[in-house]
């Protein structure tokens, strides 16, 4: 899942951003994205875990959200395989509880709609934000935003119903493109599932139904539209 975006069945609900263009030509870069680990337990494998846990963040820290990965064959099979390793570790793990609820932010993904827009952002008189997946179990809802600092955003409105101990799956129900003074309602499109392979007080590992896959860290702040 597919913010992360998670992740459309179908990679048409970014044609919209083809065309647009924020008031703002001069955006604030944000920062980069500062990784952090802790040892903190989560089952009796964790200290197994947290080691591959480490692995794929050293693996991903330089990677530009993915973007020189796309160029990399090898790094990405390295990541993948990484990837894997915590999937088999956290298989007992339930990650759909509320533990899921967060605004979670993009650190690295093989979303290819996703990586255009960070790459190509600067052709829309702009550069990519922060890109996120904001999700609410409680209220079954999950929204996948692209930022434009300082006042542009594209987000996806989607709900989402509780399939399995680690699955989740989602239905989109309208987009908006949003400026400073104005904004572009789109009509809904599409569903698909994700699932949160690894989960826990600072990160989230996901692969969604394009095995695409996503590595997203519990931001500093909540998103609101």
């Amino acid at each position: 899942m597919s913010i992360v975006l998670i992740l459309p069945a179908s990679s048409s609900f970014l044609s919209p951003l083809s065309n647009f263009k924020p008031p703002n030509p001069n955006p604030k870069i944000p920062k980069p994205y500062r990784i952090t680990t802790t040892c903190s337990a989560i089952t009796d494998k964790s200290q197994p875990l947290n080691l591959a846990k480490s692995d794929l963040l050293n693996l991903i820290s330089d990677q530009d959200r993915g973007l020189k990965t796309q160029q990399n064959p090898n790094k990405l099979s390295q990541i993948v395989k990484s990837i894997e390793a915590i999937a088999e570790l956290g298989k007992d793990l339930v990650t759909t509880n509320k533990s899921l609820s967060a605004t979670w932010r993009l650190l690295w993904t093989t979303e290819k709609e996703q990586l255009f827009i960070i790459k190509n952002a600067s052709f829309f008189g702009t550069q990519a934000g922060d890109v996120l997946q904001v999700i609410d179990v409680e209220n079954r809802s999950l929204n996948n935003v692209i930022t434009f600092p300082p006042d542009g955003v594209f987000f996806v409105r989607s709900t989402i119903e509780i399939a399995s101990s680690q699955r989740v799956n989602f239905r989109f129900t309208s987009a908006v493109l949003r400026g400073k003074d104005w904004e572009l309602s789109l009509p809904p499109f599409g569903q698909g599932w994700f699932e949160t392979l690894y989960l826990d007080d600072e990160i989230r590992v996901v692969k969604d139904i394009r095995e695409d896959y996503l590595v997203v860290e519990r931001a500093p702040y909540n998103w609101k539209e």
